[in-house]
């Protein structure tokens, strides 16, 4: 009896042992630890920039904190935040192509090896970023008095020897404004008889057509 009693007792640890065994390499088990195994993997291999940081040092839609000399990269929905990238391009400026024409101001970026890169992922090229302040004013636009290029709407005064500076069409610069440009051509023969002065835009209609305000 106590043989049987016995017996029936190490079938039952037996059966017992292999639910447990068999518990422990059901599919979904093996496919959550993989799950987590890769999981895990992923974060090891994640960029340890923070929020709204990009693969490209201040790249498009990316932004910039206040300065233009000092400035950082940071997170757009930040209280740092201070303009966003249009336009970013490696080398320097003469050289590459030209900002969007209401760009508010360039960002010239110095090379950067990849010890001094600020979060060590890589070094930073030369090159320059065409930034769009966030909120008002926004100098780039047509009439605002600033920005690095001279576009139609724009106005101008004459600084002698045959040059012109920009200045706000709405008189409340230092400078009063002489001269609006009011349109754009291939040459100076597609200006209008109104023109006044012949303005350097630069772009695929380089000539900008002024006349006196």
């Amino acid at each position: 009896m106590r043989g049987r009693y016995g017996a029936g007792v190490a079938c039952a640890l037996l059966l017992l042992l292999s639910a447990l065994l068999t518990g422990c390499q059901s599919p979904s088990a093996a496919e959550d630890d993989g799950r987590l195994d890769k999981t895990a993997s992923e974060e090891r291999a994640a960029p340890t920039r923070p929020a709204g940081y990009g693969a490209v040092f201040l790249g498009v839609d990316e932004c910039s904190s206040f300065g233009t000399t000092s400035f950082t990269e940071v997170p757009c929905a930040g209280e740092r935040a201070a303009a966003r990238v249009v336009s970013r391009h490696d080398g320097r400026v003469g050289d590459g192509p030209l900002c969007p024409g209401t760009t508010d101001f360039v960002l010239h970026i110095s090379e950067q090896s990849r010890g001094s890169d600020e979060d060590g992922d890589g070094a930073v090229p030369q090159g320059y970023a065409c930034m769009r302040n966030l909120t008002g004013p926004h100098p780039g636009d047509p009439g605002g008095g600033g920005g690095p290029r001279t576009i139609v709407g724009d106005c101008v005064y004459s600084s002698g020897d045959g040059q012109v500076r920009e200045t706000s069409c709405d008189g409340k610069a230092e400078r009063k404004p002489q001269y609006k440009v009011t349109k754009a051509v291939d040459k100076r023969a597609g200006c209008p008889l109104s023109t006044a002065l012949y303005v350097q835009l630069g772009g695929e209609k380089p000539v900008g057509c002024a006349r006196p305000v």
